[in-house]
C-alpha cells in the first residue's frame, strides 16, 4: 500500500512539472465529460417535462384533428382542410361509450388590444368544459358558462402572458375591455399559469373565447359548426382502446366514407404522443452523447501521445530505477496511475462543468435539466477507464525497456 501512495506522489510531482501541458492534455476529457453530463441532464430533464405536460392532460385523454384529404387530385396535410364538426363531437359524447367529456374547439392568431397596447396571441374558442379537460385551473375570476357559449357572449379568459404584455403591475385584469377584429370583449377570467412546453411554446401566451362568439363574431368563419380539434375524455385509462375504435367508426359512417377511402381524420391518444416525443428526446440525446464521446476518445488519444512523449524524455530515469532494483510492474503502475490522475482530475472538472452548464442553459432558456446521480457516477467511471486503456500502452511500452540501453540513452 506504501508502494502505491509513494507512486501516487511521485506521478502528481511530475505532472506538476508542466502544468499547462496537464492541462491541455486534460482539456479533452473534461470537455467529453462535461458534454456527456449535460447532455444526459437536459435529456433527462425533456422526459420528466413530457410526462408531466402528458399527465397535466389527463392519460385517459384521446386528441381527434382533421386528418389528410385529397382534393382534386391534390392531397393536404393534417388539419389541411377542417373534416370535423360540431355534430361530430355530440354524437362522440352521445354514442360512444366510456365516453366521459367531449372538449371541442378551433383557434387562430390574431392581434389583441387593450388601451394603447396591443399583443397577438393564440385565440381559442371553446366550450365550458375546457378547464375539466385541459386540467387548467382559473387563477383569477372564472370561466365562461353554457349560457354564454350558448348566447355567444363577448367574453374572455387570458393567460398570464397576455396579462403581462397588456396590463400593468397592480392592475385589476378581470372587468376589463379588450379587443379583438373590432370585436370588444370583457375579461372574466385569468388562467393559472403553466409555463412552456416541451417544445418550447409559452402555454400562457392564450386567450379563451365561448366557441360560439370566437367563430360567429371573431374569426369570421367561412362554415359555421367547423372544429380544428375535438379531446375526448374517457372514464379511465382502460377505456381508450375500444374508444379509439367505436370514434373511428362513428366518424367514417358520419363522413360517408366508403371502405376504400382514407380516414379525413387522425386520432392520437396521450401514450401515443408520450412514445413519440420521449423517443424524439432520445434519440436526440444519443446523438448528442455520441458526438460528445469523440471529445472523450480524443482526451484518451492526447493521453496516450504526452505519456508516448513522457517516456522519451524520462528514458534514463526509467533506466536508472530499473538499474536499483525497480520491476517491470513498478514502472507500468508509475505510467498508468499517471494517465488516471489525468483522467480523474480531468473527469471531476468535466462532471462540474456538465452540471454547472445543464443549470445555466436552465437559467438562460429554461430547459428543463435533471441531474442524475447515476449518470454522473457513469460517466465518471467512463472517464477512469479512458484513462487506463489509453495509458497502457505507453506505461508498457516504459516497463518494456531494456535498463542498460535506458542508461545509455541520450
Amino acid at each position: 500500500m506504501s508502494f502505491l501512495w509513494l507512486t501516487m506522489f511521485s506521478a502528481l510531482r511530475i505532472l506538476r512539472r508542466n502544468p499547462l501541458r496537464a492541462g491541455l492534455t486534460m482539456l479533452g476529457i473534461v470537455i467529453g465529460i462535461g458534454a456527456v453530463v449535460a447532455m444526459v441532464s437536459l435529456g433527462q430533464g425533456a422526459t420528466a417535462s413530457v410526462q408531466a405536460e402528458i399527465a397535466s392532460l389527463g392519460t385517459n385523454v384521446l386528441i381527434v384533428i382533421p386528418g389528410a384529404t385529397t382534393v382534386g387530385g391534390v392531397r393536404g396535410g393534417l388539419g389541411s382542410i377542417s373534416t370535423l364538426t360540431v355534430d361530430d363531437a355530440d354524437d362522440i359524447e352521445k354514442k360512444v361509450a366510456g365516453v366521459e367529456t367531449v372538449l371541442y374547439g378551433t383557434r387562430s392568431v390574431l392581434q389583441v388590444i387593450r388601451e394603447n397596447k396591443n399583443w397577438s396571441t393564440v385565440v381559442f374558442g371553446t366550450t365550458p368544459v375546457f378547464p375539466e379537460v385541459r386540467n387548467w385551473p382559473i387563477a383569477e375570476g372564472n370561466f365562461f358558462t353554457q349560457s354564454d357559449l350558448d348566447a355567444a357572449a363577448k367574453v374572455a379568459l387570458v393567460g398570464r402572458t397576455v396579462a403581462q404584455n397588456l396590463f400593468e403591475p397592480g392592475e385589476d385584469v378581470v372587468g376589463s375591455e379588450i379587443r379583438i377584429r373590432n370585436v370588444s370583449l370583457r375579461i372574466i377570467g385569468v388562467l393559472a399559469s403553466k409555463g412552456q412546453s416541451v417544445t418550447g411554446q409559452d402555454q400562457d401566451d392564450f386567450v379563451v373565447l365561448p366557441f360560439s362568439t370566437a367563430e360567429r363574431k371573431v374569426f369570421g368563419t367561412k362554415f359555421l359548426g367547423t372544429v380544428g380539434i375535438i379531446l375526448v375524455a374517457t372514464h379511465t385509462q382502460q377505456d381508450i382502446p375500444a374508444a379509439v375504435d367505436d370514434i373511428k367508426e362513428l366518424l367514417r359512417t358520419r363522413h360517408r366514407l366508403h371502405q376504400a377511402e382514407e380516414d379525413d381524420f387522425t386520432i392520437r391518444t396521450m401514450e401515443d404522443i408520450a412514445k413519440t416525443m420521449a423517443g424524439t428526446s432520445r434519440t436526440m440525446m444519443l446523438m448528442l452523447m455520441s458526438i460528445a464521446s469523440i471529445s472523450l476518445i480524443v482526451g484518451g488519444i492526447g493521453i496516450m501521445n504526452i505519456l508516448l512523449v513522457s517516456v522519451t524524455e524520462r528514458t534514463r530515469e526509467i533506466g536508472l530505477r530499473m538499474a536499483v532494483g525497480a520491476k517491470r510492474r513498478h514502472i507500468l503502475l508509475q505510467f498508468l496511475i499517471e494517465a488516471i490522475i489525468m483522467t480523474v482530475i480531468g473527469g471531476l472538472l468535466g462532471v462540474a462543468a456538465g452540471i454547472g452548464g445543464a443549470r445555466l442553459l436552465t437559467a438562460m432558456v429554461g430547459w428543463p435539466a435533471i441531474i442524475s446521480p447515476q449518470a454522473v457516477a457513469a460517466a465518471f467511471l467512463f472517464s477512469i477507464a479512458v484513462g487506463i486503456f489509453f495509458g497502457l500502452y505507453p506505461a508498457n511500452k516504459a516497463s518494456k525497456l531494456n535498463p542498460i540501453e535506458a542508461l545509455r540513452y541520450e
